[in-house]
């Protein structure tokens, strides 16, 4: 049941955000599109109610209820950045909008860039870690929760990783490719003969 509720919760996002972006742009009908893309963290509210039901109702914490926690730690910590990225693309190619702007690709802008990054994925992981143990604390010693001890693991190393890349795009910064040298050095005497 959950894995059907994760799914549909899924599928259920890209329905209202693609219904949310038509009405906006394309209808011409700002504000409806602004109230249906507000629905989506219904979904997410959704979900945790029916983990915890079916936790409640005897069922053995997995993989599934592991999942379900972290579905909704990337939608509360990602989920904005992904409606926003998306609807700049819609808006451009549908309604005559700007071209989406590009990340920085070099120096501090990049590394600021890097660390705004790190923040929404270390935040997903702290809500999909407070979830999960939530979880844990909620089965206690009567069921196995190695699982869910699983995912808070995968979600550690998540935030890691994406705390290496952005401290090292501040230890060492992207430098933006110098200009060509249009002088040719001088060959050796000895290439000359």
């Amino acid at each position: 049941m959950i894995v059907t509720l994760i799914v549909v919760c899924e599928v259920g996002f890209w329905v209202l955000l693609a219904g949310g972006l038509s009405l906006r742009y394309l209808a011409k009908m700002p504000r409806a599109g602004v109230a249906v893309l507000l629905l989506e963290p219904l979904l997410e509210l959704v979900l945790l109610i029916a983990t915890a039901v079916d936790l409640k109702n005897g069922a053995e914490a997995d993989w599934k209820h592991g999942l379900a926690a972290v579905y909704i730690g990337y939608s509360v910590g990602l989920g904005h950045a992904t409606i926003k990225w998306v609807d700049a693309r819609f808006a451009h190619r549908f309604a005559g909008g700007p071209p989406p702007v590009k990340p920085p690709k070099y120096g501090m802008a990049r590394t600021v860039h890097e660390w705004k990054t790190a923040a929404r994925w270390i935040l997903s992981c702290a809500v999909a870690l407070g979830l999960l143990q939530a979880a844990v604390w909620y089965v206690g010693d009567a069921g196995d929760i190695s699982s869910l001890r699983a995912w808070q693991t995968k979600m550690l190393i998540v935030a890691g990783i994406n705390l290496a890349i952005a401290t090292s795009y501040t230890i060492w910064p992207k430098q933006a490719p110098g200009p060509e040298k249009t002088e040719q050095a001088p060959a050796p005497e000895e290439l000359k003969r």
